[in-house]
């Protein structure tokens, strides 16, 4: 609930009349975090990796997180009914981590190179829009003109999408076209990249040219999400968390902060409560029992 272990203690002793040191407070958020850690490396690890196909892969995202003034990244990993939180450096090794040498579905990312070893990305159209609409919007001449084709073809590209999902019958040779639309960008493309003289212009064209075919997969499969606004609604709560409490203090709050959030975010994507589930676990756990399966997805 972003609230530090002095406010907790405050809560508890005005409240329900515990009077507690903020010391047994952190333990006890400590051997909750232990106590889950079984279920986050093995449950939730798995549904990360194993989400099926279609129509919901998984989402990935990242942002800076802080440990005792040194800046590492809190990496979200998100599908249909798990969500994962890990902290670690910004690196292909984080992501070959969490997804394992074998995943094989569809990913959700935004443009961060470490994702790119990954055989089926999808690319996020929102942050594709909003560096269009920049450039539509600047002074430079050339990049107004820029950024408006990337929005025509942008704008054609989910208007098709969303034709194909209400009326199946459209998805048929949908790419196909598209194709002159898709080939007239990709020459704009191949010639600001290397001769545009407005820097977010040439820094816009790359970014399309290093991941063409990802930010096209929704024409063959228009079911598959356009944007990755689920990953980044997964981790807004714990940004706040992390400017309130100017993140964590040593690498055993950070793994507890982890397995934690995993936890609760989890707990919340399957309509379940994750405090009954978190006292359940340690509960379990202190009496030498493994801890209780996650809660089934609602519905």
């Amino acid at each position: 609930m972003r609230l530090s272990r002095a406010r907790v203690q405050e809560f508890l002793a005005d409240w329900l009349g515990l009077s507690l040191s903020t010391a047994t407070i952190n333990q006890c958020v400590h051997e909750a975090a232990r106590a889950l850690e079984p279920v986050v490396e093995q449950e939730i690890l798995e549904s990360v990796r194993n989400v099926e196909l279609l129509p919901a892969p998984t989402r990935a995202d990242e942002t800076a997180w802080k440990e005792h003034g040194r800046v590492l990244w809190l990496w979200v990993f998100t599908c249909a009914t798990a969500t994962l939180f890990i902290v670690g450096r910004r690196t292909r090794a984080m992501v070959q981590h969490v997804l394992g040498e074998h995943f094989r579905n569809w990913l959700m990312s935004d443009g961060y190179g470490a994702y790119r070893d990954q055989d089926q990305r999808l690319r996020c159209f929102a942050h594709l829009l909003r560096k269009a609409h920049g450039l539509e919007e600047s002074l430079d001449a050339q990049a107004q003109q820029f950024g408006r084709h990337v929005l025509d073809v942008l704008e054609t590209v989910i208007a098709a999408v969303y034709d194909a999902r209400g009326d199946p019958a459209q998805a048929e040779g949908l790419r196909a076209r598209h194709a002159p639309l898709l080939n007239a960008l990709l020459e704009a493309c191949r010639a600001l990249a290397t001769d545009g003289v407005h820097q977010k212009t040439r820094a816009l064209a790359r970014e399309l040219l290093n991941d063409w075919g990802t930010f096209w997969v929704v024409l063959d499969y228009p079911e598959l999400p356009l944007t990755n606004n689920v990953a980044e609604r997964a981790l807004r709560h714990w940004v706040i968390a992390r400017r309130i409490g100017m993140g964590t203090r040593t690498p055993q709050g950070t793994r507890a902060f982890a397995l934690l959030a995993s936890r609760i975010e989890t707990c919340r994507k399957r309509g379940a409560s994750p405090w009954s589930y978190i006292a359940e676990v340690v509960r379990q756990r202190r009496r030498g029992l493994p801890a209780p399966p996650l809660p089934m997805p609602a519905g």
